[in-house]
């Protein structure tokens, strides 16, 4: 059931196991070989960074050219590209691997393994999500895609788009999506097979249980949408008809396809966020996690109701009514667990002693904004307010307080958490909050007036409006928030690359935490663990901390007694 490096004595478990493994290889090359899930992890990390940097330029790009009606700054191919490529990156390219190299970080250390279970197929994957991304921006050398970052069928059909920029995107799918699927594939074998000693289902740390979920949810889906863009090829190149309705396709054929996997995907980014946030706020709160058990059934019950309601992102296409009744149904179902989660969250934190250290701040930042973009999902589900709302920028405004809500900033938070264990360095906590408050606050100037947008009319994937209902005064102050943004995104940057040569000692429990990678030095040594300690609850680290002062006691009483 269960592989582990050696077994942990039950009579004297150190604070910090020393190891003695062979000093790890350095190098640049080494790095690029390497089969260490640690560094795979750190090399994901920065090459999402890389990517969401030029996702966020495309995205400042955009908001100036809709700062003022009329505007002229950009060409409408121009426009559309930019609209296509940020799209694109921020879910493919940034928000995807970010996930993906936190979990291999982690999940290993959290389950007590050396590694993940395929070292190999793990750079695998790492290298071809960067192939992807190198494919995909090789587009600008010649013609970019201009369909939306959902290439929405027949408008990436030969005949609306013959350059080759579609084809580039088609293969950046397959690309990132062999890569998560073989990743997915490693996360769900090292999880089920790998875990410590005494480490039951019961006992899986709460972030390693949505790891598990995501990676389900991956397998299911990632198959879709690779048929799916495999018949778009077809039908560019080989004459085919899938999609074409002049020769027999069906446009909705593609709605069908990319929704059913583009709704669970909604889950793949904000599930292993809202592992984050169930491993921070119970360390910050010096409390246990509330209902354990009711997180995880409403882990797995937001996974399955969320496959089952792709369409409802199809309520203004001709769909049968009784369909539309069923969707926006099971929609509205998918509120009970993450209510639950909700609930849970706030009474972990209730009579805690909290501490408010960036990573909480961040995680605090997550619970209020993804509420809001919860409830405007509400109204969306309803498919009499989607069809008037639906092509308008309340849903822009929704899309962003879900996707950044849930998962950037739950991600930001796990960053700031793990930093110290990465890197054996302390992020400044002054720069840090600094750059988490013009990060929130720049975010929420930017997309809560676009709810007021949209209710007057502005419509969404247009590159220029007319200056009525105000939309010119709502777009200016959108725009001055993104800047905003983008400057609380920077100190970040900026502090990551002060923290990693002038941080503080971080030490290997600087958080006091639950789970068992706070158990290793920071960084941990390349095999991780040369004992890894039997799990006895889904807080071993309290355990071992308990064990620790009862030897202490012990020895004192002992010292005591001899010396009378």
């Amino acid at each position: 059931m269960t592989t582990t490096s050696a077994a942990a004595s039950t009579t004297a478990i150190p604070e910090v196991v020393t190891n003695s493994a062979a000093p790890r290889p350095s190098g640049w090359l080494s790095w690029l070989t390497s089969t260490d899930h640690k560094r795979i992890g750190i090399m994901y990390i920065v090459a999402s960074w890389m990517f969401l940097v030029i996702g966020g330029v495309e995205a400042l790009l955009i908001r100036l050219q809709l700062a003022v009606p009329d505007n002229t700054l950009l060409s409408p191919q121009t426009y559309n590209a930019l609209f296509t490529m940020h799209g694109t990156t921020m879910v493919f390219l940034f928000l995807m691997p970010m996930i993906a190299g936190i979990a291999n970080y982690t999940v290993p250390l959290m389950i007590g393994a050396r590694d993940m279970a395929f070292p190999k197929l793990n750079a695998l994957s790492l290298w071809l999500f960067i192939a992807g991304g190198i494919v995909f921006y090789g587009s600008l050398l010649f013609s970019p895609a201009e369909c939306g970052w959902t290439c929405y069928a027949p408008l990436s059909e030969t005949a609306f788009s013959p350059s080759n920029g579609v084809d580039s995107w088609i293969f950046l799918v397959h690309l990132v999506g062999v890569s998560s699927f073989v990743g997915a594939l490693n996360i769900f074998v090292t999880i089920t097979n790998m875990r410590a000693p005494g480490m039951s289902w019961g006992r899986v740390p709460l972030f390693v249980w949505t790891m598990l979920t995501q990676a389900i949810l991956l397998i299911i889906s990632i198959p879709v949408i690779a048929g799916a863009v495999t018949l778009l090829l077809t039908d560019r190149h080989f004459g085919t008809h899938f999609y074409d309705p002049t020769n027999g396709g069906s446009p909705l054929l593609w709605q069908h396809l990319f929704w059913f996997f583009g709704h669970p995907e909604v889950y793949i980014l904000v599930l292993p966020g809202f592992g984050v946030i169930s491993e921070i706020l119970p360390v910050f709160s010096r409390k246990p996690i509330f209902g354990y058990k009711a997180i995880v059934a409403a882990t797995l019950g937001i996974a399955v109701i969320g496959t089952l309601v792709w369409a409802h992102h199809m309520f203004t296409v001709p769909l049968p009514f009784f369909l539309m009744i069923f969707f926006m149904l099971g929609t509205y179902l998918v509120a009970i667990p993450t209510g639950v989660k909700i609930f849970n969250w706030v009474f972990t934190m209730w009579r805690g002693a909290i501490e408010f250290p960036v990573a909480m701040l961040y995680a605090l930042g997550f619970l209020a904004t993804f509420l809001l973009g919860g409830i405007t999902g509400i109204f969306l589900a309803t498919f009499p307010v989607d069809w008037q709302l639906h092509d308008t920028y309340f849903v822009v405004a929704h899309f962003h307080y879900t996707i950044v809500g849930g998962a950037v900033f739950s991600m930001m938070a796990g960053l700031y958490y793990w930093f110290p264990k990465m890197t054996g360095r302390m992020m400044n906590e002054k720069l840090g909050r600094v750059s988490f408050a013009l990060t929130l606050g720049g975010f929420w100037i930017t997309f809560l007036i676009q709810h007021s947008a949209g209710l007057s009319g502005m419509p969404r994937r247009v590159y220029e409006y007319a200056d009525v209902n105000n939309l010119g005064t709502y777009n200016m102050i959108s725009t001055v928030g993104s800047f905003i943004l983008a400057l609380g995104v920077l100190l970040t940057i900026i502090n990551i690359l002060q923290s990693l040569k002038n941080g503080a000692k971080a030490g290997p429990d600087p958080w006091r935490g639950n789970t068992l990678e706070w158990f290793t030095p920071s960084p941990p040594p390349v095999n991780n663990f040369d004992i890894v300690p039997r799990v006895r609850s889904v807080e071993p680290m309290q355990d071992i901390r308990r064990q620790i002062e009862r030897q202490d006691r012990v020895g004192e009483e002992a010292g005591v007694a001899a010396g009378s």
